[in-house]
């Protein structure tokens, strides 16, 4: 059975604290997939020279951020690995990839998947996002990867398609103009599987405020590619603190 893949927007780390509509959408769209066998994670939180993939049995949970509550920190999510996941992925991607085992399952991928699969009882490999990769080239790795599916793996992404913390409202409960324009032109172009729009996202006017770096778009590109033209189901269409959207997509 070919598995769809999820990309999904991640915002701040607290949401793995929340419980709100955008939280309950997360659990909805993980309740509503079949349980994969593993799920490969690109988490714009491991953003590298190059592409790596995780091989630890058990690997850790990273708090790869600094200044929040206590008990943020104290959010478990207890994954184990999957070497059968590591060993496809280095079989489709070949000497492209290496094994990094120094980083862990980042709060990219365990904020969202506390919501998805809260039981921690599916396996996780993360696979970085290389810096050194253009768009185009991010889109066609993720191409490589569409065989995992029907391999039984989950591929999930997450990111943000309008992410700017230089220009972040904390007090609006809303998106800046920029950040709904932006955001509608991308989820448009993905329902209508106008790919080479998303590609080249960077000739959009609100491209240099919506994405000033490309840490948390790249790995829309990924589950782009490995989703060729499957049907998309929109979720948490959502623009926040002045300059992010939460807005996720499950493909196939």
């Amino acid at each position: 059975m070919k598995m769809p893949i999820i990309f999904s927007g991640h915002g701040s780390p607290m949401i793995a604290l929340e419980n709100n509509e955008i939280t309950q959408t997360m659990k909805a769209v993980g309740d509503s997939i079949d349980k994969p066998k593993a799920i490969l994670a690109i988490s714009a939180h491991w953003f590298t020279d190059q592409t790596y993939i995780q091989s630890a049995p058990t690997p850790k949970q990273i708090y790869d951020m600094y200044g929040f509550p206590k008990e943020l920190y104290e959010v478990k999510y207890p994954v184990s690995g999957y070497a059968p996941l590591t060993e496809s992925v280095q079989s489709l991607l070949e000497s492209s990839v290496s094994i990094n085992d120094t980083w862990g399952i980042d709060h990219g991928t365990w904020t969202v998947l506390v919501h998805m699969f809260p039981h921690a009882d599916i396996p996780v490999v993360q696979l970085s996002v290389n810096r050194h990769l253009d768009q185009q080239q991010s889109y066609e790795l993720g191409q490589k990867l569409a065989p995992l599916r029907n391999q039984g793996y989950l591929i999930f992404g997450s990111g943000n398609v309008v992410h700017n913390l230089g220009r972040v409202e904390w007090d609006n409960p809303d998106g800046t103009e920029m950040t709904h324009r932006f955001n509608d032109a991308i989820t448009q172009s993905i329902v209508s599987h106008d790919h080479a729009s998303v590609i080249h996202y960077d000739t959009h006017p609100d491209a240099a405020y919506a994405v000033p770096t490309p840490d948390h778009f790249l790995p829309l590109l990924y589950c782009l590619g490995a989703a060729r033209n499957d049907k998309v189901k929109v979720f948490n269409n959502v623009c926040n603190l002045g300059s992010m959207a939460m807005t996720g997509y499950v493909f196939g």
